[in-house]
């Protein structure tokens, strides 16, 4: 039985408490970087990753208490503000983003079970720490089979000739999110910044967001999407529920008649992070979507995918499916004459 190690747990009330409490421990982590404040919304990767000892905090800090970090609202003007403590359930369950921004509420309900979704946040899942078969162990088992990079060895295991860790990107609202082109708030104690969600992740398996030390993720707003979009999420997992994405395609799509006037395709579990298909996107975009074209979109999904052997399925299945699931995306969007924003 795995258990947690022992820390200190300290209940934000507000953003401002939860971000002096990160300035505090600040200097200590130059000195031991094993002596960090870690925030927790949901903790449903947090707390498991602290009992395989991915993570050993001194102090852990909950927002869960945070009333600025939830609810959903929508503007016409102004599009859907989310607070990042908002529960996947809620996202999902959501008429607004059903409605208009559906491959949203798909990615939010794909993701675990529901009991999970009913804790876990989406700003907890857009801070998701990558995965690998090497890295999400017991520290007994690392311990036995030798560390990776990621967790203090020199070498990973995965490519040992490579330059960096490969660990998968796995959070599947950030395909979505940046899909409808999504930007992040982010708060820190000097005053807070907005970029764009595609721009919080890095291609670097050991440190895959970029969240400054001390910075809060705090709002995520979507634009209003005028004119006929549809969107969806395709999601290949080992088990109908409860698993992380082997491979998933988010797609949306503004059409006007049977042409589409704009296009945006994310691969995410094949990459240390989110992968948009820009090639894939223009050879969409100003077309009338025949089969030949979406094969051969596929096709690109295809080319463009690297997925590393450190996680469920074989790499030449992961890269089929990847093809499939892009296929089957868009010959949905084709077919699905109406949906989406007014």
């Amino acid at each position: 039985m795995m258990r947690l190690p022992k820390f200190e747990y300290r209940a934000a009330r507000s953003v401002e408490e939860a971000l002096d409490w990160l300035g505090a421990f600040a200097p200590a982590v130059d000195k031991d970087p094993e002596a960090r404040a870690m925030l927790m919304a949901g903790g449903t990767d947090v707390l498991p990753n602290m009992k395989h000892k991915l993570f050993t905090p001194k102090v852990v800090i909950g927002l869960r208490g945070v009333a600025s970090l939830r609810g959903i609202s929508y503007d016409p003007e102004r599009g859907l503000r989310i607070g990042a403590g908002v529960r996947l359930s809620e996202v999902a369950a959501s008429p607004v983003i059903r409605e208009r921004y559906p491959a949203l509420a798909l990615a939010a309900e794909s993701v675990s079970t529901p009991q999970l979704r009913q804790m876990g946040t989406i700003g907890g899942n857009l801070c998701l720490d990558t995965r690998c078969n090497y890295y999400n162990q017991s520290e007994f088992w690392r311990r036995a089979r030798e560390f990776c990079l990621k967790k203090g060895s020199d070498t990973c295991r995965v490519a040992p000739n490579g330059t960096g860790c490969y660990a998968v990107s796995s959070c599947d609202t950030a395909p979505a999110l940046i899909a409808f082109g999504a930007t992040a708030r982010v708060a820190a104690r000097d005053g807070a910044r907005e970029v764009p969600v595609a721009a919080l992740y890095d291609d670097d398996g050991i440190h895959p967001v970029r969240l400054r030390e001390g910075e809060v993720l705090t709002d995520i707003t979507l634009p209003p999407l005028a004119g006929d979009w549809r969107s969806t999420y395709e999601k290949y997992r080992v088990r109908g529920s409860f698993d992380f994405p082997i491979a998933s395609v988010a797609a949306a799509a503004r059409f006007e008649g049977d042409v589409c006037a704009e296009a945006r395709l994310t691969l995410q579990g094949v990459a240390t992070s989110p992968l948009p298909l820009p090639e894939a996107e223009a050879l969409l975009t100003g077309q009338r979507w025949t089969p030949d074209l979406i094969e051969a979109a596929a096709e690109v999904a295809l080319r463009a995918s690297h997925p590393m052997d450190n996680t469920s399925g074989t790499i030449a299945l992961r890269k089929r499916v990847i093809r499939a699931y892009t296929r089957q995306a868009l010959a949905g969007l084709a077919g699905n004459v109406g949906a989406g924003a007014a």
